[in-house]
């Protein structure tokens, strides 16, 4: 992607990152879409690696392959811990979990469990 192209929708942005997730071999990928519930973003994807090495592994790969294709910088948190790692991309959030935090914090439900959550 050159300057002068414009940003990809985030329901490119989203397809990109599920394609990214699944060559990566991310588990139990969930999309969300925010659209209408919130103005964080458009969709929220959450995903779970098999340990901290694989959850940074995920999410530092997805990021450098949204900058190189897309020109774009993501905002990462957690990186440090790899217990669950937040990348930002504007319009698509991307949790990636070691299996026991997603479970502890189960934030799908809170967005999957109907207009009363939200």
């Amino acid at each position: 992607m050159t300057a002068a192209q414009t940003r990809p929708s985030s329901d490119e942005l989203l397809a990109f990152i599920l394609s990214s997730l699944d060559e990566d071999k991310a588990e139990d990928v969930v999309q969300i879409d925010l659209r209408g519930k919130t103005a964080i973003g458009d969709h929220m994807v959450v995903a779970t690696g098999r340990s901290t090495r694989q959850v940074t592994a995920l999410a530092t790969k997805l990021a450098e392959r949204i900058k190189q294709d897309f020109g774009f910088v993501c905002k990462t948190e957690g990186r440090d811990t790899g217990d669950w790692v937040l990348v930002d991309t504007g319009d698509v959030i991307v949790h990636v979990f070691r299996p026991e935090v997603r479970e502890f914090y189960q934030i799908e439900k809170m967005w999957l469990g109907g207009d009363s959550a939200v």
